[in-house]
């Protein structure tokens, strides 16, 4: 399959590093011209020299913002007035027992992982559906259907956004612009990997300490390991094609297997 994103602005909310940077860089791959945005401007320059490294002459736009607040996305509208392709990438995660989790606390997981990506989603639907193209992706997680007992302020907004999404392709239904979401499942990267070696020791070789990892507290996945960010970016580039147009309202799933239903 030839995907060709040539002409076509991309942006990924999150992406000065990890599954949303890998996200970038294989829609630049594809031809995308993309935007790169997180909250440090230190990282976002890493992160560019990171892309152009592996794609030279790649196409990159780099806006410091925090898209969690309507300040930032103001700033993000100001440099980039429109775009072809939204993945809404950026999220909070982290532990905590649920009779623990306040009221500012569930506010906040709300607002940074389901506010920001309405918010962004209200920006630029109405300019997709004028041109009569366009492409959405909420990028969601296993714990949206799974919910962990020790991160559920994490899973309801993971849950919401499978709503958003269903809820915003009917409001763009006929129009040419297709939303869905991307459900995903464990995931290598830097966080993850220190995360492994507290779990199973840090005196294994990295292959050996994913798949004990794997065996003893990923058991439900059927491929045995962790994602690597590019197999999640190589689906939003499918998502973001022309290939996809009849592909529309729908959570696609990127996991593994790890979620053990045949729908979502």
């Amino acid at each position: 399959m030839n995907i060709d994103l040539d002409g076509r602005t991309a942006l990924i909310s999150g992406s000065s590093q990890g599954i949303g940077l890998a996200i970038a860089t294989e829609l630049a791959r594809a031809g995308a011209r993309v935007v790169l945005n997180g909250r440090s401007a230190a990282a976002l320059d890493a992160a560019e020299q990171q892309l152009l490294t592996e794609i030279p002459g790649a196409r990159v736009i780099v806006v410091a913002a925090d898209l969690a607040t309507a300040e930032g996305v103001e700033t993000l509208l100001a440099k980039v007035p429109v775009v072809d392709i939204l993945v809404n990438n950026l999220g909070i995660f982290g532990a905590k027992p649920a009779l623990e989790i306040d009221d500012d606390e569930w506010r906040r997981y709300f607002e940074v992982n389901v506010l920001s990506a309405i918010r962004l989603i209200r920006t630029y639907l109405p300019a997709m559906t004028e041109a009569g193209w366009g492409r959405i992706q909420n990028i969601c997680s296993d714990s949206a259907v799974v919910i962990p007992e020790e991160m559920i302020h994490y899973g309801m907004t993971k849950t919401a956004l499978l709503a958003v999404t269903r809820g915003f392709a009917k409001a763009a239904a006929g129009t040419g612009v297709t939303v869905n979401s991307v459900i995903v499942g464990p995931t290598h990267t830097e966080g993850v990997e220190q995360f492994v070696a507290e779990l199973v020791g840090d005196e294994l070789p990295w292959d050996e300490a994913q798949a004990k990892f794997m065996k003893e507290h990923r058991p439900q996945s059927l491929i045995g390991r962790l994602i690597e960010p590019k197999e999640i970016g190589n689906m939003i580039v499918y998502l973001s094609s022309e290939q996809a147009s009849a592909t529309t309202g729908g959570a696609l799933r990127v996991d593994g297997g790890y979620v053990d239903s045949i729908l979502p």
